[in-house]
């Protein structure tokens, strides 16, 4: 299954459309764009869908299964229009009753029909019946509200209900030509209406409605997605936002190996193993230990074979599990076999790895316990391709999980190298793996209560990043591949990597913005370059520190819930976000351009940096934070540098920055409460 939609176009029923731009101009040579959807069928692609054409044969159970939408453009008779010639523009009962079936198990349709519906002999009027819509044979006249002055081209007046999801998102106009209205059910959403000053006045031009599992759009006009239509008003992007939200979501592919018998005795030993383990690692009980060390090395052993890439790191293992035991269970040391383990060398989509480590996990168990984690490696050709030739990043390794132990049944999210226990830490480390898994799963979950939470209308395609695993992970390592890098990129006035410096935690959370700011603005950028994944980056880098960071774990030095904080501070302040009468709204188009402005500001911090001393550094960091971010009534940095006791410095100025010196503001002290369930509910979250 694809994290994108597959979309079938239905051309064997005399349709009046084609996405065959060589059958439009066969069709219609004098004027191919008035039968093609030829521009529809390629902005799709370039949203990542997949289009194709049913050009012939009956449609079966089997060919709609394979489609998560399945479109029907105004099929006619040829007395009335140019069609492609093929089939009849009469459906069978039989076909109404398999597109209704589809529908209910989780397909989706979208239905173009026409003004002066009933003369063009097809039977839509019984296949709308079926999902309770009726195309009413008129043509709306509007001298009014009109496009380009023509009456008959009815500028529809969109619905907004300010709830659930938003279809219109970013497509607020949109011109119907030569349309008829719709009746449809009670809790169909209308997408757009006819104006106050239109013939008839206030009927629906567009709806959409569930049915069963399944989703159906229904417009009253074809011509407006045509190849000559598609790019007037906001057209091309009202077109990607109903396929998009009418297409089925695929169940994740994702594997576990819970249920694998080898793995889980090794688990059980690793596990039985825990309780004797102090926080370095050591154990004193050696006598209880051996036995239970016996069935970790006989786990190892049993689950080898099946990963002969790593028969070098699997023999290092074994090897230092067996001189760790000899040795009376002391502080462990296993840097030879982190010396063998190069999974970074091995970057192959579903290629999995074996791990056993005694280490501790970041954000989970702070003690050096061992653990057994069984890894799947995420490396699609798309993202190899962007790394190669785009965003060198050589360290950088996706992984989801198969299986773990209880070190990883906590929020930690990565892998790295220097968790392990060894005797000397190594000239440098080569590999960092991020679990896109887990950090999916948990965006998905905290960002959809957010968004009921907080009545937030989601664009089609943001809802669409909440409910497809698949197409989440995709995301985040994209989002994780720039973000890494930019970590050594840019104009720097310090380690990037900060370790072992003592500095106000606000450097930090500008650190960590920054990161996120550069990798919204690279997803722009490939955006525009038509790679698909980039637009869904953008909602995870906005919903991700809106909604999850500021509300996770302890306010002491809380450094990436500030740069959530200072964000949503920033679009709030210039109304790109909006809290008003309890429900959040976000002016979609403004999002981006406001974003490149903060990463403005925080870029220019940073070159300015290079040439101020280190103080003077810190304290242009807490004013730009705190021109959008309350500092703590009593923060002494809040006063200025006659306040600092600078005579101590670096280590007097530091102690004197407040545990929580950017207190949440009330809209995120409610937050917190309403959603505290949802995030603790995410320790240890897989899909």
């Amino acid at each position: 299954m694809t994290a994108f939609p597959r979309v079938l176009f239905d051309e064997a029923h005399s349709e009046s459309w084609t996405i065959r731009r060589e059958v439009a101009e066969a069709i219609n040579p004098a004027h191919p764009d008035d039968n093609s959807y030829a521009r529809a069928a390629e902005v799709l692609r370039g949203l990542g869908h997949t289009v194709t054409a049913h050009a012939e044969g009956p449609l079966t159970p089997a060919l709609l299964a394979a489609a998560d939408v399945f479109v029907v453009a105004h099929p006619a008779g040829t007395r009335w229009e140019r069609t492609t010639g093929t089939g009849s523009p009469v459906f069978p009962a039989g076909e109404i009753d398999t597109i209704e079936r589809y529908v209910a198990d989780g397909g989706g349709l979208l239905v173009l029909a026409e003004h002066e519906q009933d003369k063009y002999g097809n039977n839509l009027a019984e296949l709308l019946a079926r999902f309770g819509v009726e195309v009413e044979h008129t043509t709306v006249q509007d001298p009014a509200a009109c496009y380009n002055g023509v009456a008959a081209w009815v500028l529809g007046t969109p619905e907004l209900d300010g709830a659930g999801e938003d279809l219109t998102a970013g497509a607020r106009e949109a011109c119907f030509y030569r349309a008829g209205v719709l009746t449809a059910p009670g809790d169909a959403t209308v997408l757009f209406r006819t104006s106050p000053t239109a013939d008839p006045a206030g009927r629906p031009l567009a709806v959409a409605l569930r049915h069963g599992r399944g989703r159906v759009v229904v417009f009253a006009d074809s011509d407006l997605f045509g190849d000559d239509s598609i790019g007037d008003l906001r057209h091309t992007r009202l077109w990607g936002n109903v396929v998009t939200w009418a297409a089925r979501v695929p169940e994740s592919a994702a594997g576990r190996r819970d249920d694998d018998a080898d793995f889980a005795a090794l688990a059980a030993a690793v596990e039985d193993l825990r309780p004797l383990t102090a926080k370095d690692g050591s154990v004193d009980d050696t006598a209880a230990a051996a036995p239970i060390l016996d069935r970790v090395l006989a786990g190892v052993e049993r689950l080898a074979p099946r990963f002969p890439h790593d028969a070098a790191y699997l023999a290092a293992v074994q090897a230092d599990l067996r001189e760790w035991r000899d040795g009376g269970f002391g502080v462990p040391d296993f840097l030879d076999s982190l010396n063998a383990f190069h999974p970074e060398r091995q970057r192959e989509d579903g290629l999995e790895h074996l791990v056993v480590f005694p280490m501790y996990t970041q954000n989970g168990n702070p003690s050096r316990h061992l653990e057994a984690v069984w890894i799947r490696t995420v490396w699609p050709d798309w993202l190899a391709a962007l790394e190669r030739d785009r965003y060198d990043n050589p360290m950088f390794v996706p992984i989801a999980f198969s299986g773990f132990t209880a070190g990883y049944d906590t929020n930690s999210a990565v892998l790295f190298p220097e968790t392990v226990a060894v005797r000397e830490t190594p000239p440098r480390f080569t590999w960092g793996a991020i679990f896109c898994d887990r950090e999916a799963a948990r965006f998905r979950s905290v960002s959809r209560a957010a968004a009921e939470t907080l009545k937030l209308a989601l664009p089609p395609d943001a809802a669409r990043l909440l409910d497809s695993q698949d197409l989440a992970q995709d995301t985040f390592v994209l989002w994780d591949l720039v973000h890494d890098r930019t970590h050594s990129h840019g104009d720097l006035p310090f380690d990037p990597f900060m370790i072992k410096q003592r500095m106000p935690y606000w450097l930090y959370s500008l650190e960590e913005l920054r990161c996120d700011l550069t990798a919204f603005g690279e997803a722009v950028r490939l955006e525009a370059e038509g790679v698909p994944q980039a637009r869904y980056v953008q909602y995870a880098i906005l919903f991700d520190r809106l909604f999850r960071f500021p509300i996770t774990g302890e306010r002491v030095r809380n450094y990436d819930g500030l740069g959530g904080q200072l964000l949503f501070a920033y679009l709030h302040r210039n109304d790109v976000v909006r809290w008003t009468d309890n429900r959040l709204s976000v002016d979609w188009d403004r999002v981006a351009p406001c974003v490149a402005d903060l990463r403005g500001e925080v870029e220019k911090l940073y070159r300015d940096g290079i040439d101020r001393s280190k103080l003077a550094h810190w304290l242009a960091a807490h004013r730009l934070v705190a021109a959008y971010v309350a500092p703590h009534p009593a923060s002494v940095w809040a006063r200025g540098v006659e306040a600092l006791p600078v005579d101590g410095f670096p280590k007097a100025v530091v102690d004197a920055v407040l545990p929580d010196e950017f207190p949440l503001s009330m809209f995120y002290e409610a937050l917190r409460r309403k959603l505290a369930a949802v995030i603790e509910a995410t320790k240890g979250i897989r899909p």
